[in-house]
């Protein structure tokens, strides 16, 4: 059986996995619907804070984004970057560069 954690972890991998994906079928379509908004984002960032990675998200201009999730300790490099023309966009694109980080070293 997995640990409470490790379910976590499995549910946000596969979720930003679906959301890579183009939103032709419905099920992709509600999935964005959902997650491609502010409220989203907050989803995003809380699963990324319990797999221990803190959310930076700035407009850098008109159209882009920029996200970075990284440790506690910020001299170290970010575990995930994402640039977009949309901030639920780089969060994503960065939630998946920090989890997928994570996929490969277990």
């Amino acid at each position: 059986m997995q640990a409470p954690d490790d379910r976590r972890r499995a549910s946000l991998h596969v979720t930003l996995g679906l959301l890579r994906l183009p939103p032709r079928e419905s099920e992709l379509q509600l999935l964005h619907s959902w997650l491609d908004t502010w409220n989203g984002i907050g989803l995003i960032a809380v699963g990324m804070h319990r797999q221990g990675l803190r959310l930076s998200l700035s407009q850098i201009a008109d159209g882009e984004w920029c996200c970075y999730f990284m440790r506690d300790n910020t001299l170290l490099a970010p575990r995930g970057c994402g640039v977009a023309p949309t901030p639920w966009q780089a969060v994503q694109v960065a939630a998946w560069a920090g989890v997928g980080q994570d996929a490969v070293r277990e």
